[in-house]
Formats: C-alpha cells, structure tokens, sequence
C-alpha cells in the first residue's frame, strides 16, 4: 500500500487498540510481520491543549516506527486540526481518525462511531486534520450506526472525496460493539465504492481467515484486533510462520514486561498496568486459571519475573482452551 509518501510493505496492520497498542507491542507486532502499528486513540480535546496523559500517548522509537502512525478522535474540526499539529510535533508521519469507536464515552461526545450518522462533520474533520498537518490522512469506519443504518460504502466514498489516503472497515455496527459475527460483505462493498487502498478488520483469526477475507472482500490489507491480544506471533503465522516455542514465548513475555516497566516512572503502576496483558499471555496454556490468580497479587517488578520464568517456562498448550475474552 501507498500511503502518501510511505511505501508500506506488507498487508498486515495491528489494529489501534486502548491500552494495548503501546510502543513495546507495537515494536513486537512490527517485528513479528505487522507493517502498520497504529496508536491507540489519542483524545484531541488532550492533544491539542498538550495534557500531559495525551502526550504521553505519542511516546515511540523513532528508529523502529517507521512511519509512526497516530490515531486520532474527536468530534470537532478545530481541536482535531489543533491535535494533528501537535502530533506532527511530536514525530507523527501518518494520522488517523477514529470513526469506529462504539464506546459510550466516546461516541456521546460526537467522537468515535458517532461521526458515520454525521457524514459532512466527518468530512469537515479530514479536511481539517490534512490542512492543518499536511500529513496522510486516513480513516477507521464501522459498518454503520447499527444494523438498520448500514452506510459504510457512501460514507468512505466522502471520506475519500475528503482527502483521505486509505479505509480500514471494522464490519460491525456500532451497536454490535465487538459481538456477534462479522458482515464482510461490507467491506467487499466499500472496496468497490472508492479507489484508496481497504483494510479489511473483524473476525480474523487464522491465515485461512486471513486468506478468506482478501478473496471474498478484494481488501488491500488486513488488520489484527482481538486475534493479537496475547498472540503477536499471530502476525508470523498469518505470513505462513511457526507458532511460538515455549522458549520464545517466555522470552517475548519478559522482554514486554521490561519494556513496559520502562515507560513507567512509577513502577508499580508498571508492574499493575502489565497483569491484563500477561493473563491474555497465559491463554491457552494449561494450568492459566490458577496462574490468572497468582498474578493478580503480583506487586513487585521481581515477583512478575520469577512468576513468568515459572509459567512460562514450563507450561503447555491447552486444546481445550476456549476463545480469549478480552474483557477478562
């Protein structure tokens, strides 16, 4: 894909997730196979009066992530623009605005999932954002706002005559949330509706999936949600790699706890902030019930080492393990 002067190579993109898509798994995806590692949403009310929690959001390795790729939400022309300035400040080379986020939060704000029932706001808002940065601007849509409003194909189709560079489709409503079952059908649908390059995101999980989707949808690229959350070696297997050994599990997951801790000036916020990722870790391996447990009483940096090299170390794979749930 081209995008602006960015010559991406690959097709694979790990999708911008809050508290997730944090420079050291960012890192870890790109290196694993992902070209595009986008932020997760960085507030443009935070940005654009450079709060220092929205700042920290724009945190990366200036030799490793390149292009840096931001997301961005809001729902105002004005601090979207103000934000992307910012965001160029601070070493953005590709922006992004959210336009699929379904949570209440965001979308009651007129952010988020609320910009595709208000298709010129949307517009007025690329254009702003491109204005303002001079940067490649592209777009994360839904389906629509629900099952009954299914507008995707139309409203890409203005967000390309709005400036943007590439789409990436998340094919469910708003009112779906992350439930339910993927309708590709929209994504094959904006493709044909616009000329910029599609990313196809929802329901991805395997390389046949991955396979499936490119042909059924004619997508230029594929992005990587849920799938990754725990699994970054996903990326690896989706371009015809091995699955991780035990060794290089256990390595991967010191090495991302060390890097996460980095960012932190507080460690045991650090040490607090990493449970989660390291419980979606110890998906699929046995005994990740009780280790769930354990690690939730985690304090200290050393005690989450020596409780990895235990686990990891000696665990194995569960063919009985159900589906990750990421809210756990």
């Amino acid at each position: 894909m081209q995008l602006g002067p960015h010559d991406i190579r690959g097709t694979l993109s790990l999708a911008p997730m809050a508290a997730v898509s944090e420079p050291p798994f960012r890192i870890i995806c790109r290196e694993l196979g992902a070209a595009l590692t986008p932020t997760e949403l960085v507030s443009s009310e935070g940005l654009s009066r450079r709060q220092v929690r929205s700042l920290a959001y724009l945190k990366h390795d200036r030799e490793r992530e390149r292009p840096f790729y931001v997301q961005l939400f809001g729902g105002s022309p004005e601090r979207m623009a103000a934000a992307a300035l910012v965001a160029k400040e601070h070493g953005a080379q590709i922006l992004d605005v959210n336009m699929g986020c379904p949570v209440p939060k965001v979308t009651r704000n007129g952010s988020g999932a609320a910009l595709m029932a208000d298709p010129e706001r949307a517009k007025a808002i690329v254009r702003a954002v491109i204005d303002a940065s001079e940067l490649p601007v592209t777009a994360k849509i839904r389906s629509g706002w629900d099952a009954k409003s299914i507008n995707a194909p139309e409203f890409a189709r203005e967000l390309e005559q709005a400036g943007v560079c590439a789409i990436a489709v998340h094919a469910r409503t708003r009112a779906q949330g992350y439930s339910g079952k993927a309708d590709w059908s929209v994504i094959a649908a904006v493709k044909r509706a616009v000329q910029v390059p599609v990313i196809g995101n929802g329901d991805v999980h395997t390389a046949a999936d991955c396979e499936r989707m490119v042909r059924e949808t004619g997508c230029d690229g594929v992005m990587i949600g849920r799938a990754a959350l725990g699994n970054p070696w996903v990326f690896r297997e989706l371009c015809g790699g091995p699955a991780p050994t035990r060794d290089e599990r256990l390595a991967l997951v010191l090495r991302h706890f060390d890097e996460h801790l980095a960012i932190f000036a507080d460690k045991g916020a650090g040490v607090r902030s990493f449970r989660r990722p390291l419980l979606w870790y110890a998906h699929g391996l046995r005994g990740a019930a009780q280790f769930r447990v354990a690690a939730t009483h985690l304090a200290e940096a050393d005690e989450v080492r020596q409780a990895i090299a235990r686990f990891f170390g000696e665990a194995e794979a569960d063919p009985a393990a159900g589906a990750l749930d990421p809210e756990d």
